[in-house]
């Protein structure tokens, strides 16, 4: 212990780097947490994915025809209200939204989590960042969108 305290001593300015990052990390997980949104990256969207979690991508129909994730649900943004009591039967199952970029996924997930839904998350960076990652994405004309 007195190593500690003599290291401390010693680096002052280290340790007081160490804290302050520390406090950030811990203001930056609240601030999140407060938000009720958790945004995953690809890596941990597919370890959803295998968990049977359902993918609803929410882009236009000719960008999912172009390429989305394997039997991804798909549901246009401006159709996701109108469409909610489809989207209510899968309420049991973790939820994750996808969208082009990851900015209407995150508004999608906000708006199911407002309406009771508890496991819901919005893939990080969207589509972009699935196809960067180097995941396996489908055309329109391998499946079937599940309406």
């Amino acid at each position: 212990m007195d190593k500690y305290l003599e290291f401390a001593g010693n680096h002052t300015l280290l340790v007081f780097a160490l804290l302050v990052s520390f406090f950030v990390l811990i203001i930056t997980e609240l601030r999140r947490k407060a938000r009720s949104v958790v945004a995953v990256e690809p890596t941990a969207a597919v370890a959803l994915i295998n968990k049977d979690a359902t993918v609803i991508d929410l882009r236009s129909a000719e960008a999912f025809a172009r390429g989305h994730i394997v039997s991804a649900r798909h549901i246009p943004y401006d159709e996701l209200d109108a469409r909610m009591d489809q989207v209510s039967k899968l309420a049991k199952k973790p939820i994750v939204t996808v969208c082009e970029t990851g900015v209407t996924s995150t508004k999608a997930a906000n708006s199911l989590r407002n309406s009771g839904f508890k496991s819901v998350y919005g893939l990080k960076g969207g589509m972009t960042a699935w196809s960067q990652a180097g995941l396996p994405v489908v055309t329109g004309k391998k499946t079937k969108s599940k309406k």
